[in-house]
């Protein structure tokens, strides 16, 4: 990897002796700086891809996505069994709301993201909503898929 082979230094006109040497005592890092940038830049590359992972059955619309924020956005998830988790911390409905204030006042940005499943009924996900505005947060996204249909009546 980056030992050798130093050779005995002799005084002068002094003959050296075959086979005698000692070993180099210094370690070439090149290639471990080499190997340690390729993978912080794997790693640069693969941490956005890093997002809440719950599965959930989002309903279509024909709506864009939104631009991104720079702050990590708030992810709020109401699962087809009912459960509501914070990211991907469950969280039982009577805490929702002290939990959700403690947050926002730590966050300078009040946009929060509701994913629901399609099989909740519209009256529970707009409770949700009304917990979500009770905790502090003004900006409330929806998260749908795309390729919804239309209004006009076009599948998108």
């Amino acid at each position: 990897m980056g030992a050798g082979v130093i050779a005995k230094e002799g005084s002068g006109g002094r003959r050296r002796k075959r086979g005698r040497a000692r070993p180099m005592a210094e370690i070439n890092v090149t290639p471990f700086v080499d190997v340690m940038l390729v993978l912080l830049i794997i790693f640069m590359v693969a941490a956005p891809l890093l997002t809440v992972g719950v599965p959930v059955e989002l309903p279509k619309t024909a709506a864009e996505a939104l631009p991104s924020e720079q702050e990590e956005p708030l992810t709020v998830t109401m699962t087809a069994e009912g459960a509501i988790q914070i990211q991907t911390t469950d969280v039982p409905e009577g805490d929702l709301i002290p939990r959700l204030r403690a947050i926002a006042s730590e966050r300078s940005d009040d946009k929060i993201f509701l994913r629901a499943d399609g099989a909740i009924p519209y009256e529970r996900v707009m409770q949700v909503m009304g917990a979500l505005n009770a905790g502090g947060f003004q900006s409330i996204g929806l998260v749908t898929d795309t390729g919804g249909p239309r209004l006009d009546g076009r599948d998108g």
